[in-house]
């Protein structure tokens, strides 16, 4: 398996991210988010037909504590 992170569908992230114990989503007041204990990770807004690129992918991934090899695990 490749260790490139490449673009997901905000569904992909939903699932995976719920794969990796995440909560939710829930409602927020600008955007939905997942909770998984005191770590609390923003999705980005729908845009139909566009994908999460890698770069936010990245930032995503960073943010809530998510190694690389625990993203590819749940792929």
């Amino acid at each position: 398996m490749s260790s490139k992170l490449v673009a997901v569908s905000r569904r992909e992230l939903i699932r995976r991210l719920g794969d990796l114990g995440f909560n939710g989503p829930f409602t927020g007041t600008d955007h939905e988010f997942m909770t998984k204990g005191a770590v609390r990770v923003k999705l980005p807004n729908q845009h139909h037909g566009q994908d999460i690129g890698a770069d936010l992918l990245v930032r995503i991934l960073r943010d809530s504590g998510i190694s690389r090899d625990e993203w590819f695990s749940v792929a």
